[in-house]
């Protein structure tokens, strides 16, 4: 929620200054959740953070759980503008999936802490289950396209594997955020191009009739 990203140039100054207090507000409960959880912070520390009065806070987000909402809006538009803006390093669609993942796992390794407190809200809160599957959907997407190309199996349905590539990329960040933050030999990134090496090329050993020879 980065008002300096909006085109604001026709706003006037009232509109401008609203902008600027709903940032402040919203920058002010990423912090306090971030340093002190956010089942322990309440809507006066937040105000009183973003200095404005209590009733100020409701002019914005009608609770405190809005402000979840608001930060996986913010995610979803940090990875649409990343995944526009890079150079498409490979037209396949296994290549784009190793993009998706690579930005994925970059946008949570910048924000560790945020990420870890956000994530523990996000799950308490219950929008894994409430909130449209905006990654599902874009993992879905890349699936079609190489489904329909011949470059992934015919058979395929994308919104499933969709679905089962969103369940790997949460699990595997769920494991990363519970480490401590000194223990993390392995990058989040790492781990999820081998997560989906591992759904790619299976767990099945190939077996001599796999291969016939000549």
């Amino acid at each position: 929620m980065d008002i300096r990203a909006s085109d604001n140039t026709q706003l006037g100054r009232r509109e401008r200054n609203k902008l600027r207090v709903k940032e402040r507000l919203y920058t002010s409960a990423l912090t306090l959740f971030t340093e002190r959880g956010y089942d322990e912070t309440s809507i006066d520390e937040i105000a009183d953070r973003a200095d404005v009065a209590r009733g100020t806070f409701f002019n914005y987000f009608q609770r405190k759980e809005d402000l979840i909402s608001a930060w996986g809006e913010e995610r979803r538009e940090k990875l649409g503008a990343a995944l526009s803006s890079a150079p498409q390093q490979s037209p396949s669609a296994v290549g784009r999936l190793r993009q998706c993942m690579s930005t994925l796992g970059r946008i949570n390794e910048e924000e560790q802490f945020q990420t870890s407190a956000m994530l523990t809200a996000w799950v308490r809160a219950g929008r894994p289950l409430i909130e449209e599957p905006y990654v599902a959907e874009l993992f879905a997407e890349i699936v079609s396209g190489g489904r329909d190309q011949g470059e992934l199996s015919a058979d395929l349905q994308p919104t499933h594997v969709g679905n089962v590539l969103r369940d790997l990329y949460l699990g595997t960040l769920y494991r990363w955020c519970e480490r401590p933050h000194g223990d993390r030999n392995v990058s989040l990134t790492e781990e999820l191009q081998a997560t989906l090496d591992l759904l790619l090329h299976g767990i099945t050993a190939a077996r001599p009739q796999d291969h016939p020879t000549d």
